[in-house]
């Protein structure tokens, strides 16, 4: 399965590997299609792709941390 989503992080998990813990945990394959990083600010497309169950499981963790997550339609190359 494949699901995109756009996650916006808060200033003190910029700098934070969460993307590579939760692939990791979850056995999910990111593919980052999109990031605007600055000191104060993240925001990050990406393509994530494993089980459902795992995908689910991951995109839950990212919210527990704080970082907000958008469900993303379509193809998304900026």
């Amino acid at each position: 399965m494949k699901t995109r989503v756009k996650l916006t992080f808060p200033q003190h998990l910029i700098k934070e590997p969460v993307i590579f813990t939760m692939a990791k945990k979850y056995d999910i394959i990111p593919n980052i299609r999109r990031a605007r990083v600055t000191e104060t600010a993240g925001e990050m497309v990406l393509e994530l792709e494993g089980e459902e169950k795992n995908i689910n499981s991951g995109i839950e963790t990212l919210k527990l941390q704080g970082i907000e997550v958008e469900l993303v339609e379509g193809d998304i190359l900026e």
